[in-house]
Order: structure tokens, then C-alpha cells, then sequence
């Protein structure tokens, strides 16, 4: 009898070592250091994190939690103080036994002054407030107030903080400094250079976390402009992201620069499928049409940014050539007929003569049921690899959303890919007469047309035609991620959920839908008609994803061994 293995107990991590501040009146703990955002090396908590614990907004423009801090806007300008000291160091009590604070006489820029134990912070009172109409006015002195015809209007902090501390009229009788309009800064930028607060966000963005120092400020005083290096375009995989962090609209991007007002927009929280990052984001939506992709926060994926290939990989979608009818052959049907006659089909191939080629672009959801399917017939089974370059921030070298996915739930060997030339050679030798493709062409991969036409049964799903829809013997037009909901996992073990947004076009249907209904044709396995059951139902059966549930995925996911 063997002995078991010690199990290994990991030490417990230090405490996080916190100090008592006072925002507003109310004390609060917070952590004495927070990791810097580039280094990630411990930095002493600052008064605008202090501030954000608390839940109190202090408005601000060039800070940004992910950047590194340059305290250049002064919006963030507050009132402080610190106890009393005598002269014996010792520090001063009021008579109720309270420590007795000293006032600063000059107000700190919340981003970038540390918090001390013991310290008030003031971000409410009458000099605050005149403090943040007095940089808010200087600001407005060149800036046009463009809201009702400029495209950032509705996500704009100088629109919200003009509304909150701006001045119903101007002082300023001098002439306006007058910058240009509509710079083409580069492929999918625009630069409003009059708009522009000089935050530096972005030059900060492309220099620290893109690694692309190609923007800076040039000229002096009123005439400054951001620019970029001079005879080069500002044009790396992750330009888009400086869209999202300006706080005004001088930086535009030339996809969605005047598509739709934001408001209109429905927003859904996703996955990009555009490689094994599966970075988070917020599709915005309208009237079933898809405007723009956004990143959403995840620090366990991509932090706060995605790159510019991955955010307009969308328009696909509202593609007019999209499959939209369920079809016998050439001739259109219904889903019951084609899922009917399918079922029908099945039922009578011979053990070993079906072969299934399931995309890593489809969810772990539709993944698990082609595995069933597989197993029904002792299938043979393979996904579609894509391989490609990495990038050194976000971009995978593995171009599928879910390879990790596919391996798991067992359609796709260790090695993906290993098993099409297997299934090329049994259609050639005729040991495989039905074939069932999901979302690839497998003609681009090693099983031709002369090898479909061999074929008693092929079976497609798809989104878009391509030669092996052409060939099918039953065509079942599928959805994009964005009009059906589902998990992927990323190329680290981290299991994310996607909503829906947009509605599929014509008959076309969530292939977890179908295939749960050939599988119960076929199998008689039932008691997943939801996804949030069909979810759970395959963390109990596939051994990498037990303990996991739908809900308890939440909006950023859950991490597995992989």
C-alpha cells in the first residue's frame, strides 16, 4: 500500500500593511502601498486611491489608474491635513482626546501626494470647489466647448466638469488661440488639436504600455499641440486605446468618429474571439447592428486596453452575404425538417465512419455537445490550429479563442490538428462516408473538394458561405459570439462568459441550441436546454472545469489548470 503523498501547504501571505485616513469626515483604512502600474513594485498610496476606497470622486484628467502619474491637470487639487506635532514630537490632543490636525495652507494634487497615517482629506469644502473653477476656466480658455456637434459628447469629463464647476460665461476678451482640426494623425486616429487639455494620457499610454514612444507635445505656452514624431505615422497594434483614455475629444477613432451617438448605444459585456487572449470588452450596439468594440477592465487579462486588430475584427458580422437559411441541399427548409432528417441519418452510419471537424473559434458550451456526438459514433475529431506572431502586450500567438477549450472537452488532440490528414485519408479510403463541420473550411486545410464530393453526408454549420458550405449536404447557418451566449477559455486557463447583444440574422441560431437537440435526437441525453444548465451540466462531466458554475463565473471569470 503506498503512502500518500505529503500535501504541500503553502505559506500564508504577508498582511497588507494599512493605515487610518480620513476622507471627508469618515476614517477609513486603506493599503499604505499600492503596486505601481508599469513595475508593479510597491508605491505609497496616494490621496485620489485613498479617495477611491472611500467612494469619493474626485474629478481629475491626466490621472489614470493604469498610467504613470504626472500631476500636470490640477484638477485633482484638494484640501489636507496632518496631526498636530508639539515640540516635543509628541503629537498635539484636542480637550475630547482626538489628535489635533494641522491644517496645510496650500491645497496637494490628490494623484500624486501620498497619504500619511493620521491624515484628513478635504475634497468638499468652498476652496476645493474654487480651486476646480479656476483650473476648469483656465482650461476652457482655448478649448471650444463643441458638445453639441463633437463626436466624444456623452463621455467627455470636460463636458461633465463644465456642467459641475464651469462658468455660465467668460472672462477671457483676449483672442482665442485657435489649433488645428481634423490632423490625421495616423491610419485610425484623428487628432482636434483645439480640444485638446494637454493630459498627456496618451503620450504616456504609447510610450509605458504600448512601448511605442511616437507622441509628444511640441511648440510652447498657448501654442503647444501634441504631435507626432515628425514624418512618422502614429500607427502601432494599440493606437485605439488612446481613444478611450482622452478625456475630451481631441483623439477620435476614424471607425467610429461620427457613427452614433454613445447613448443610443446598448452596451453587452464580451469576449474578443481574435486570438487566445480573449481580452474583455463592451460591445456597443444598435438596432441589432454592431458600432464599436471597447475594452473592459480585467486585470487578470488585459488590464484596461485591447489592440486595435482584435477591436475591429466586427464588421463580419453585419456582413450581407451571411448564411441566414437552414437548407437541404440547395433548397431551403425548416430547422425541424433539416434536424429531423439529420437525426435520421445518424442513426443508421456504421460505428467509425463519422468524422467531426469542430472550430476552436465555438464555445466550450458547443465543444462538449460535438464531443458527445463524437463519442455516440467513436468519431474521429480535430479542430483547425492558427498559429501566427505574438506581440510582447496582448497578442497570442494562437489565433483561436478557444484552443484550450476544444482540448478540454476533448474534440481537438493534444497537438491540434494532427488528426485532419487522419480524416483526409479516411475519406479517401472510404472508412468515413459522414462528415459534420463546424465554423472552418476545411477545404483550406487538407480535406478538398475532391474528397467532399466522396462524402455520403456532409453536415456544415456556418456563419459565412465558403467552399465547404457550397458542398453541404445540410447547411445550419450559425451565430457570431456577440448574438448568442457562452464561455471560452483563454489560452491561461481562464474561463470567461460572453453575453449576447444583437440578435441573429434570418433563421440562423445559437449552435448550442441545435446541438442540443441532435444530441438529445440522437443520444436521448437531455436536462441542458439552458445554457446556464448546459453550462453546469459540463463542469460536473469534464474533469478541468469541475467546481465552476455559470454564475459563479461573474463578469471577468474564473482560472483553471490546465
Amino acid at each position: 500500500m503506498s503512502t500518500p503523498a505529503p500535501t504541500e501547504t503553502k505559506a500564508a501571505p504577508p498582511p497588507v500593511e494599512t493605515i487610518k485616513v480620513k476622507v471627508d469626515g469618515r476614517e477609513i483604512s486603506v493599503p499604505k502601498t499600492t503596486p505601481d502600474p508599469i513595475t508593479g513594485k510597491p508605491t505609497p498610496t496616494t490621496m485620489i486611491q485613498a479617495c477611491a476606497l472611500s467612494k469619493v470622486d474626485v474629478p481629475h484628467y491626466c490621472y489614470h489608474p493604469k498610467l504613470p502619474v504626472v500631476g500636470n491637470c490640477r484638477m485633482c487639487l484638494v484640501e489636507f491635513g496632518t496631526p498636530a506635532l508639539g515640540p516635543d514630537r509628541k503629537p498635539v490632543m484636542n480637550p475630547d482626546g482626538t489628535p489635533k490636525i494641522a491644517k496645510s495652507p496650500r491645497p496637494a494634487i490628490a494623484c500624486a501626494t501620498p497619504v500619511s497615517p493620521g491624515m484628513e482629506i478635504y475634497t468638499n469644502t468652498h476652496g476645493v470647489k474654487q480651486m476646480r473653477e479656476g483650473v476648469l476656466e483656465f482650461l476652457l480658455i482655448n478649448h471650444p466647448l463643441d458638445c453639441p456637434i463633437c463626436d466624444q459628447a456623452g463621455e467627455c469629463k470636460l463636458q461633465e466638469y463644465s456642467v459641475d464647476y464651469g462658468q455660465a460665461t467668460s472672462r477671457f476678451v483676449e483672442t482665442k488661440v485657435h489649433k488645428p482640426k481634423h490632423v490625421d494623425l495616423g491610419p485610425r486616429i484623428v487628432l482636434d488639436d483645439e480640444r485638446c487639455i494637454l493630459c498627456t494620457r496618451c503620450i504616456r499610454f504609447s510610450r509605458d504600455i504600448a512601448q511605442d514612444d511616437a507622441l509628444g507635445i511640441v511648440n510652447r505656452g498657448s501654442y503647444n499641440t501634441l504631435s507626432a514624431y515628425p514624418g512618422k505615422a502614429f500607427d502601432n497594434n494599440y493606437t485605439l486605446n488612446t481613444v478611450d483614455i482622452c478625456p475630451v475629444g481631441a483623439l477620435t477613432s476614424k471607425d467610429f468618429r461620427f457613427q452614433m451617438r454613445v447613448w443610443f448605444l446598448k452596451e453587452t459585456k464580451s469576449v474578443c474571439t481574435s486570438c487566445s487572449t480573449g481580452c474583455n470588452i463592451v460591445v456597443g450596439s444598435r438596432e441589432e447592428k454592431v458600432f464599436r468594440y471597447e475594452p473592459r477592465e480585467n486585470d487578470a487579462v488585459n488590464s484596461s486596453w485591447m489592440c486595435d486588430a482584435g477591436r475591429l475584427n466586427y464588421k463580419w458580422i453585419g456582413s450581407e452575404n451571411r448564411l441566414t437559411e437552414v437548407r437541404i441541399g440547395k433548397t431551403s427548409t425548416t430547422w425541424a425538417a433539416a434536424l429531423n432528417e439529420i437525426s435520421d441519418k445518424l442513426a443508421k452510419v456504421k460505428n467509425g465512419s463519422v468524422a467531426i471537424v469542430a472550430s476552436a473559434r465555438q464555445t466550450n458550451e458547443e465543444l462538449f455537445l460535438l464531443a458527445k456526438l463524437a463519442k455516440k459514433f467513436n468519431a474521429i475529431t480535430d479542430s483547425v490550429p492558427r498559429p501566427q506572431a505574438a506581440d510582447k502586450l496582448l497578442v497570442s500567438n494562437d489565433r483561436n479563442p478557444n484552443s484550450n477549450g476544444a482540448t478540454l472537452t476533448g474534440i481537438a488532440p493534444a497537438t491540434m490538428g494532427t488528426n485532419l490528414p487522419h480524416i483526409a485519408q479516411g475519406i479517401r479510403n472510404g472508412s468515413i462516408k459522414t462528415l459534420i463541420v463546424f465554423g472552418e473550411d476545411v477545404t483550406k486545410h487538407g480535406i478538398g473538394t475532391d474528397l467532399l464530393s466522396k462524402l455520403d453526408t456532409l453536415i456544415v454549420s456556418e456563419i459565412l458561405p465558403n467552399t465547404t458550405t457550397e458542398l453541404a449536404h445540410y447547411t445550419l447557418p450559425g451565430c457570431a459570439h456577440i448574438e448568442k451566449r457562452g464561455s471560452f477559455t483563454n489560452g491561461k486557463g481562464r474561463v470567461q462568459k460572453f453575453m449576447k447583444g444583437v440578435e441573429p440574422r434570418g433563421d440562423a441560431r445559437p449552435e448550442w441550441e441545435f446541438l442540443h437537440e441532435l444530441v438529445y435526437n440522437v443520444t436521448g441525453q437531455n436536462g441542458f436546454a439552458s445554457i446556464e444548465g448546459l453550462f453546469n451540466q459540463m463542469a460536473k462531466e469534464i474533469p478541468a472545469f469541475n467546481g465552476l458554475t455559470w454564475a459563479g463565473l461573474g463578469d471577468t471569470g474564473a482560472s483553471i489548470t490546465i
